[in-house]
């Protein structure tokens, strides 16, 4: 396979934003389908370094090298850091934080009061700065999108293409309990479709060994 011995990195769960000093914004995010792709890479054969934000079942593997974060600016640390070792491929399937406090309050803020005004502002999206830092690694981003199908994956994922330099791109829904995902190529074309992150990860294993 040609995914033997190749550096990946997979980034995975999601991250947190300061409010104040003990409270924080994050997501949803379970970090499952970033772990299974850790793992099935791993299979595969390549040497696999997880970057994995704080979940609630940490993957423990004795085939994937860990490495830990939580908030947004740590993950964008530990991101370039790590691509500074020549990866061969990165698959960013964290849930990013999108937003941040303007002013996080450096201490806590006292309970009391009726209301609470928060203002956010986007933050840097690591995705666009992945090829910059490493122009030659493999990139694969993801897109979670409610109602995904086959007929507007292509154009809900085209920013991603064009703006992040992807190779690939997943786009992913979770609705009712129903996962969906595809993966898919620049030009458009559906390199396979899953019903569950298993499936999605096997067919992200075996289309990234085909095309890299």
């Amino acid at each position: 396979m040609s995914l033997k011995n190749k550096k990946v990195l997979v980034t995975c769960g999601p991250t947190w934003v300061p409010i104040d000093s003990v409270r924080v914004i994050s997501n949803l995010s379970s970090g499952q389908l970033g772990q299974t792709i850790a793992r099935d890479f791993a299979k595969a054969g390549a040497r696999v370094t997880l970057a994995e934000g704080p979940v609630a079942n940490p993957l423990k593997s004795n085939s994937v090298r860990i490495r830990k974060f939580s908030y947004f600016e740590e993950l964008s640390s530990l991101v370039r850091d790590e691509l500074r070792k020549d990866y061969d491929i990165c698959i960013h399937a964290a849930a990013v934080a999108d937003f941040k406090l303007k002013r996080p309050v450096k201490t806590k803020i006292r309970s009391g009061p009726k209301t609470l005004r928060i203002d956010l502002v986007p933050t840097k999206k690591i995705i666009q700065q992945i090829k910059r830092m490493n122009p030659g690694v493999f990139l694969v981003g993801f897109k979670l999108e409610p109602g995904i199908n086959k007929t507007n994956a292509v154009k809900i994922t085209r920013s991603l293409f064009k703006r992040g330099m992807c190779d690939l791109v997943v786009a992913n829904s979770l609705k009712n309990g129903k996962y969906t995902g595809l993966v898919l190529g620049p030009k458009g074309k559906i390199f396979g479709f899953a019903r569950s992150r298993a499936q999605l990860s096997k067919s992200l294993t075996r289309t990234v060994d085909q095309n890299i």
